[in-house]
C-alpha cells in the first residue's frame, strides 16, 4: 500500500515596500513596483524559515531583496492581468498575475488579491530532498497570493 501525503506550506513575508500608480479609466497606464526583504519570511516554523534564509534557498546574505516592477496591465474579461520582472535570486523573469478582486474607495485607498505560479527552478532554487517513496520534498511549482492595500500620497 503507498502513502502519498502532499503538504502546502505558506509562508509570508513580513516587510514590503512598493508603489502603484493606478489608473481605472486607462489600465495601460497603471504601474506596480514592489520589493520584498526576503530576511522576514515567515512560515511559523523558526528551522524551516532559518533553512529558507540560507543558502540552500534564498540566501539572503547574497539577495536580501525580491523585486518586482510591471511591464503592461491590462483587462482581459472580468480580471485584470499584470505582467512585470520578477527578481528572485539574483534571476529576474517574467511572471503574469491575475488581479480578481480589484476595490477602490473614493478614489483614495485602493485594496486588490493577486495570484500567480513560478517555477522555483528557473530562478536557481534547485536544493530538494527524494523521500523514501520516490518523491522529492519540495516541490517545483510555487504558488504566489500577493494581497495589498495601498493609500493615495
Amino acid at each position: 500500500m503507498f502513502w502519498r501525503w502532499r503538504c502546502t506550506v505558506r509562508g509570508q513575508f513580513a516587510k514590503v515596500t512598493g508603489k502603484i500608480v493606478f489608473d481605472a479609466a486607462n489600465l495601460a497606464a497603471t504601474k506596480v513596483e514592489a520589493t520584498i526583504d526576503v530576511s522576514t519570511i515567515d512560515t511559523r516554523e523558526p528551522k524551516r524559515d532559518a533553512h529558507l534564509r540560507s543558502p540552500d534557498f534564498f540566501d539572503v546574505a547574497k539577495f536580501p531583496v525580491i523585486t518586482f516592477a510591471s511591464t503592461k496591465v491590462w483587462k482581459d474579461g472580468e480580471t485584470v492581468k499584470v505582467l512585470g520582472d520578477l527578481t528572485l535570486h539574483g534571476v529576474t523573469r517574467p511572471i503574469t498575475l491575475e488581479v480578481t478582486r480589484l476595490q477602490t474607495a473614493e478614489e483614495k485607498r485602493i485594496g486588490a488579491t493577486a495570484t500567480g505560479k513560478l517555477s522555483r527552478r528557473e530562478f536557481g532554487l534547485l536544493w530538494n530532498k527524494l523521500i523514501e517513496t520516490g518523491g522529492v520534498v519540495v516541490g517545483d511549482e510555487i504558488g504566489v497570493t500577493i494581497e495589498f492595500e495601498a493609500a493615495r500620497k
